[in-house]
């Protein structure tokens, strides 16, 4: 699943090139306009490929979407759920 919108489908492509079971990444979406949280569920064994050394890879992933959300005047965030 990619997600409900546009945001939620670019975390699920940028996650799914990350992973060894790309058809496991599931994006969902919760929130209203103001703010949305998108929580990424991946496989057991890829989380520490989503997480990253340090949490490296999350914290760019995490950087990425704000942005992304910036750019359309809206707030999101990311939450890698295991």
């Amino acid at each position: 699943m990619a997600g409900n919108g546009p945001l939620g489908a670019m975390i699920a492509a940028l996650a799914k090139g990350l992973v060894d079971h790309p058809e496991q990444v599931e994006v969902v979406e919760d929130g209203g306009p103001d703010a949305r949280v998108l929580s990424l569920h991946v496989a057991d064994e890829d989380l520490g490929q989503v997480i990253g050394r340090g949490g490296r890879v999350a914290r760019a992933l995490r950087t990425i979407l704000r942005a992304a959300a910036t750019a359309r005047g809206e707030r999101a965030t990311l939450e890698i759920v295991d």
